[in-house]
């Protein structure tokens, strides 16, 4: 048994690990193959970091054996050694590779299984993260821009080394971005970025990122300021397809896929108010940059929409709230975005051609 040292290795495999802090601590920040099972729950740990703090470690210590004994202590040893069972190459993880993860270890050992931890902890995997990403954001990045509806997401996914940031964030950017997958904290959105480019720059000798052109937020997710700035000296491609072929994507994305997935989700009747919930969120939070008077007939030709779309199932009638939003908002907003950035525009055309342009220029 050999405890982890080579984290940037862990990281890029996406090895399994047993991550024994409290819920809240994996709620702050975790790794992408990490499961938490804690050695104790958060209130354990509260009372635990009292009693370090006004009568020192050694009673600490005592309390946590006291907390977790028993029934408790056998309940989490067994899901320990499941867990272990289930993945036989991962690691136990800690805050910092101390006494949770030592007492752990100690403990699935006395039930015949030998089972390494990470030296360091979540700590040193995090640090080592943050550092993957500063050094490998410095090779050259190509951006993919566009309006919405232009394929933008699919063409990066395509790419041998397009790093899909949206899907790592769990939000499509835009007002109507969401998911039913919840975004990460940003911590954790950062080490799943971190592992997509170190397995990224693994795959080929040559190093080039493709990225969407992507604003500073995705959602509740911000880009590390080190690859905002490597972005914003980076040459763009611009995806220009056909109005009709971008409605045509938009109403796969946000109506067909959207409505299948709350339905799936939550059952027929929950899962329709959450779609109609999901849409009127998207419109509202934009109110003001439309105008309130925009805002409200845009809302009454969305309802009609939906009535339309509940009574027959056609997608169709959404198009007439769709249609102007694109031509009153959304498109001007990014072409104004993109005017800014002339300098950098070095190809525009079709998404058939973007790809062409990018197997020939690499």
């Amino acid at each position: 048994m050999k405890n982890g040292t080579d984290y940037c290795a862990i990281l890029r495999a996406e090895t399994p690990i047993i991550d024994v802090r409290a819920p809240v601590e994996f709620a702050q920040g975790a790794m992408p193959a990490a499961v938490n099972l804690p050695l104790m729950n958060d209130q354990e740990r509260a009372a635990v970091g009292t009693c370090y703090k006004r009568q020192g470690p050694e009673a600490a210590l005592a309390l946590g054996h006291e907390l977790v004994s028993g029934e408790t202590r056998q309940r989490r040893i067994a899901a320990w050694l499941e867990a272990c069972r289930q993945a036989p190459q991962g690691y136990l993880c800690c805050a910092r590779g101390g006494q949770r993860s030592h007492i752990t270890q100690s403990w699935i050992k006395a039930e015949g299984i030998d089972y390494p931890l990470i030296v360091g902890g979540y700590k040193a995997l995090r640090q080592a993260a943050i550092q993957a990403t500063e050094d490998l954001v410095r090779h050259p990045i190509v951006l993919i821009g566009g309006c919405t509806g232009n394929g933008k997401t699919p063409l990066v996914r395509q790419q041998p080394q397009g790093i899909d940031l949206e899907g790592l964030a769990h939000h499509r950017g835009s007002s109507f971005g969401r998911t039913l997958d919840a975004q990460f904290s940003q911590a954790t959105f950062e080490n799943h970025l971190a592992t997509a480019l170190l397995k990224g720059a693994h795959q080929q000798e040559r190093v080039r990122w493709v990225l969407e052109d992507e604003g500073r937020m995705i959602g509740a997710n911000h880009l590390p300021e080190c690859l905002r700035d490597r972005m914003a000296e980076s040459p763009i491609a611009v995806v220009e397809d056909p109005f009709d072929l971008r409605l045509e994507r938009l109403r796969e994305e946000y109506f067909t896929r959207m409505h299948h997935d709350f339905l799936a989700a939550y059952g027929e009747e929950k899962g329709w108010l959450e779609y109609c919930e999901y849409l009127h969120h998207g419109l509202y939070a934009i109110r003001r940059r439309l105008g309130l008077q925009r805002f409200a007939e845009l809302t009454a030709t969305l309802d009609e929409a939906l009535a339309e779309q509940q009574r027959s199932g056609s997608t169709e009638a959404h198009f007439a709230w769709l249609v102007p939003l694109l031509n009153e908002y959304y498109d001007p907003m990014y072409r104004y975005q993109l005017e800014k950035k002339a300098d950098k525009i070095v190809f525009r055309g079709t998404s058939e051609a973007v790809v062409h342009w990018l197997a020939t220029h690499a």
